[in-house]
């Protein structure tokens, strides 16, 4: 789905170090810091891509998106000197997931697609010029009670070696309904921290496992174990959703909903 890109915004998150002070979004702090741009909640249409971003006849395009309207809040971080672009976005996704959420689009690198589109059309922020390589982006979705709630991780590293860690939060105005990540995403996250964890997902899904299939196909040398209370339900729903049966084992890992693990 082809759409132009108009948004902005960023809010706080960053390195999982020290005693860190938590901010709304229960994210730690990037350790020395410097807040470089702050914006307090407003109420706005917001739209998030969910594909790599390209220019099309000089618009922003993008073949995937969230559209809604709701309360946007944002700080962007200068990083210290001795801290990476990479390593503040990775703590701020651990955490986050920590907290209850997962991935709805996970990109990296040139498969963000032109960074100069995701500084200055997604997030309207001239200090997140950087270069396609230094990039990275994450889109997760909170679980349970704050479903309704979106949260938004950009990082990337200038060409004057400045890094700056760029986070949003989303809290729609209404339900946000079904959101299903991209079958990439998942196998980035599965091939990242080799396990996924849906704790809304108690009985098996069509959609989700439908997509959950796609994902685990796209690198057939995988192999998962499968927990929760309809674990068997979900391996079943996954064979006949095109999984070989050989890949797929039951296992009893604790957890709310399903908890899927690679085999290594």
């Amino acid at each position: 789905m082809s759409a132009p890109i108009a948004l902005r915004c960023a809010l706080a998150a960053g390195l999982a170090l020290a005693s860190p002070l938590l901010w709304a979004s229960s994210l730690p702090v990037p350790v020395d810091a410097k807040v470089v741009d702050q914006r307090p909640s407003v109420e706005q249409e917001r739209i998030y891509p969910m594909g790599p971003l390209r220019k099309i006849s000089g618009r922003p395009r993008v073949e995937n998106k969230v559209e809604s309207r709701g309360q946007v809040s944002s700080v962007t971080y200068e990083l210290p000197v001795e801290r990476t672009a990479r390593e503040a976005f990775t703590s701020a996704r651990e955490a986050l997931q920590q907290a209850g959420g997962y991935p709805l689009f996970w990109c990296q690198g040139r498969d963000c697609g032109e960074a100069s589109i995701w500084a200055n059309d997604v997030f309207a922020n001239a200090r997140l010029n950087g270069g396609d390589e230094q990039q990275a982006f994450i889109l997760l979705r909170r679980s349970a009670e704050q479903a309704d709630t979106l949260v938004a991780l950009y990082s990337v590293t200038r060409g004057n070696r400045r890094a700056y860690l760029h986070v949003e939060e989303f809290v729609a105005a209404s339900p946000l309904g079904d959101l299903l990540p991209t079958a990439a995403t998942v196998l980035r996250e599965m091939r990242d921290t080799g396990k996924l964890d849906y704790p809304d997902l108690a009985a098996p899904n069509a959609d989700w496992a439908t997509l959950l299939a796609r994902s685990l196909n796209l690198d057939s040398t995988l192999r998962a174990s499968l927990s929760g209370a309809k674990a068997e339900d979900w391996r079943q729903a996954l064979i006949k959703a095109g999984v070989r049966s050989a890949r797929l084992e039951t296992g009893d890992a604790p957890t709310d909903g399903l908890h899927l693990e690679l085999i290594r």
